[in-house]
């Protein structure tokens, strides 16, 4: 049943793989905690739901943690209500233990300043230019970045085209800065359009890849804090709502389906996304 609704998740919903094992791993929890009662998943109540989610607390799970273990047996009790296969869900009146929701960290303009800003002129300096530029003039999440190819980006524009969660596509502006790296980068490989961006050993570069790299380069760069890719995502969100105070613009940018999402960073009134990025974000400044 688990895997009937898993394969639903990958060839309807087009979920991602890394989101898959998240709910595999959730609903396994489930079958084995079940598995240990002498009980059926099919065949549970709300206490008994209840009594699952305290098990987990117990095992030391944090508040965000039971969260989504929570949120992926409402999924899958829903898609078996939806099914016929259940007569009602017993996991539709549960809630969670709240976990404090933290601002995310962020490097301050100068940090990412020193970041981005790696020498060119040494073995992989335009490729690891290009990639920081992108990264922080964009937003974008690491499984896109590395999903990228020469044609998704409209360097003409200043645009970067995207394919996100749940195969949502969504357009996003580009920094000067970002332009120039990305333009040199791609001169200096002279890729064709269907080229992966920033390639591997065996096809496009690899979330891993980029997470060491990113490491190394931030050391190098004098920056002795924990720097990873969505630090990066994380400080282009909170430099321009900082600069502008566009949530609506934001949630855009960052292709959050619910702008719940984006409001971890801050609560702040709407303006106009154009305007916020071309005026607010500290790589994107355009003259004229």
């Amino acid at each position: 049943m688990i895997e009937e609704f898993l394969a639903h998740l990958q060839v309807e919903r087009q979920m991602s793989a890394h989101t898959l094992d998240a709910y595999r791993r959730d609903l396994d929890a489930l079958r084995n905690w079940a598995d240990a009662q002498s009980l059926q998943v099919l065949d549970l109540h709300a206490e008994q739901l209840r009594g699952f989610v305290a098990s987990e607390h117990r095992r030391g799970l944090s508040p965000k943690s039971l969260q989504r273990r929570l949120s992926a047996c409402r999924s899958f009790y829903a898609w078996l209500l939806k099914q016929g296969r259940i007569a009602a869900s017993p996991a539709a009146a549960i809630r969670a233990p709240k976990a404090p929701r933290k601002l995310p960290q962020v490097l301050d303009p100068d940090e990412a300043k020193a970041l981005v800003e790696v020498p060119t002129d040494v073995p992989l300096g335009l490729r690891d230019r290009a990639l920081l530029e992108l990264f922080y003039s964009s937003g974008l999440r690491l499984s896109e970045l590395c999903a990228l190819r020469w044609r998704d980006l409209d360097l003409a524009d200043a645009l970067v085209h995207v394919t996100g969660k749940g195969n949502k596509q969504r357009s996003v502006p580009l920094g000067s800065h970002a332009r120039a790296a990305l333009a040199e980068w791609r001169a200096s490989t002279g890729a064709g359009n269907d080229a992966p961006v920033f390639p591997g050993r065996n096809g496009p570069i690899t979330p891993r890849a980029v997470q060491l790299r990113l490491q190394k380069l931030a050391q190098r760069q004098g920056l002795f804090k924990r720097v990873h890719p969505h630090l990066l995502r994380h400080s282009f969100a909170s430099h321009i709502l900082e600069s502008s105070g566009d949530l609506r613009g934001v949630q855009e940018l960052l292709g959050h389906a619910d702008i719940a999402t984006t409001q971890i960073y801050t609560h702040l009134d709407y303006q106009h996304l154009a305007r916020v990025y071309d005026g607010a974000h500290p790589r994107a400044k355009r003259k004229g």
